[in-house]
């Protein structure tokens, strides 16, 4: 999860309120020294930390708890609300013909996320295209393209041209009227030198940009506060993406540099993979920080992984009991469309979630994968009626997947587990009625 170490300390922060006998101030001042100093530990700026701890200790000692809820909930509340509070306000980027200038400093993951951003749109019904304005970095312009050929959108650059509001222009020519969401990458550099601010002032009268994205680094810490401000009063930026928020526990300092230089984080990137990049909800965030889950995150990726597919009509059939391995299959694929296991566990509830990390993440994923060779080797007839899969057929489909015959019992095994849990969920009348409510199914 982002920012493990935070999360721990804040985890066993709410610990100790749940655990009070009372709430006083000698308990309040207590806690509010704890969220001080994993703050600090996480790089979140001084300043933004004492408003908070302030804000917090205030509220904890004078207000009242509304009916129905205890001091401790109460204090627990207070505590979530005002982290929120902390990461501002944040806002989706318009579906709708654009043009997107991306800056950033070297080492960001600035090309990437280019990726990753049209890999979003294109999800979205639009046609993105990227236009490679990095010209000074010698692997920029093949890195674009690769990944623009792994999302399959359009790409446009010149390897031989050092003109980089030249190449901008060119591109712009040739996708204006066949793409809706031109997206720009921009040079970036070791440090804000003149003649990059020069050169990005200079795609910017060229491009008259709906957006300026600045992409930051989670890991670098207190400089993200002087990048951000530099960077804004350069093109005034309209968003932030924060990038490797997987790999660092220091990613306060780019967060509150966010909230420094009153631009919202729009998208956070999870990993290096295209798939690792979603929307950025500070409830969220804060939520799976406390270890309370994100439920709404985790809907809006399986709605996500479900498009194209007839999610009622599975959905129907599940709860019919009826389940086959086309089914389980089905699954499988929505499950690998939301991402890695380990990520889907940290947006579970609490209880969920610690549960989910005492399972071997990898070996779980490796074992759906080869679970799916293994149904690809099959017959139509074989995945509608997994009972007809005996001595023979297991012999052959195991040479098929080229795997061992104990592996195919295995996925027969799970197969049946999985049938059996179908089996009672749809017995359960009052669970299905609920369930198909939820998902506007009952109407």
């Amino acid at each position: 999860m982002v920012l493990d170490d935070l999360g721990d300390s804040l985890k066993g922060t709410l610990k100790k309120i749940a655990n009070a006998v009372h709430i006083d101030t000698k308990l309040v001042k207590e806690i509010v020294r704890d969220i001080q100093r994993a703050l600090l530990q996480a790089d979140v700026n001084v300043k933004l930390v004492l408003e908070l701890s302030k804000k917090i200790e205030k509220r904890a000692l004078t207000e009242k708890p509304p009916a129905g809820m205890s001091n401790r909930e109460h204090v627990i509340r207070i505590v979530y609300e005002e982290l929120v509070s902390i990461l501002g306000e944040t806002r989706e980027l318009p579906i709708k013909k654009q043009i997107i200038m991306m800056v950033g400093l070297y080492g960001m993951g600035k090309t990437t996320t280019c990726g990753k951003l049209a890999t979003y749109f294109k999800k979205k019904g639009l046609r993105p295209v990227v236009i490679a304005g990095d010209v000074h970095r010698p692997a920029a312009y093949e890195q674009l393209k690769q990944i623009a050929d792994q999302v399959k959108v359009p790409f446009y650059g010149d390897k031989k041209e050092k003109d980089a509001v030249k190449i901008v222009k060119e591109g712009l020519s040739k996708f204006k009227r066949s793409s809706d969401v031109i997206i720009v990458d921009t040079s970036g550099r070791h440090k804000l030198e003149d003649d990059l601010i020069d050169e990005m002032k200079e795609i910017f009268k060229a491009t008259r940009p709906d957006e300026k994205l600045l992409v930051i680094d989670a890991a670098v810490g207190q400089q993200a506060g002087p990048q951000a401000k530099a960077f804004n009063d350069t093109v005034n930026i309209t968003g932030i993406i924060l990038t490797k928020m997987d790999g660092t526990a220091k990613g306060g300092g780019a967060i509150s540099a966010a909230a420094e230089v009153g631009a919202p984080i729009i998208f956070i990137g999870t990993g290096e993979h295209i798939p690792d990049f979603e929307k950025f909800d500070p409830s969220g965030f804060i939520s799976r920080l406390l270890g309370m889950g994100d439920i709404k995150s985790l809907l809006e990726k399986a709605e996500e992984s479900m498009k194209g597919k007839d999610a009622e009509k599975t959905a129907r059939r599940l709860m019919s009991g009826k389940f086959t391995l086309h089914d389980m299959y089905d699954q499988m694929d929505m499950m690998s469309g939301m991402g890695s296991l380990s990520k889907i566990a940290d947006m579970l509830p609490g209880g969920l979630a610690s549960k989910a990390k005492d399972v071997d993440m990898a070996k779980t994923e490796n074992q759906l994968r080869m679970f799916k060779i293994i149904m690809n080797s099959m017959t139509d007839e074989e995945m509608n009626d997994p009972s007809i899969v005996r001595a023979s057929r297991i012999k052959r489909i195991a040479r098929g997947a080229g795997v061992e015959n104990r592996n195919v019992k295995e996925l027969l095994k799970y197969y049946n587990m999985m049938k059996r849990m179908m089996k009672g969920f749809s017995g359960n009348r009052k669970m299905r009625k609920n369930l198909m409510k939820q998902l506007d199914f009952g109407k």
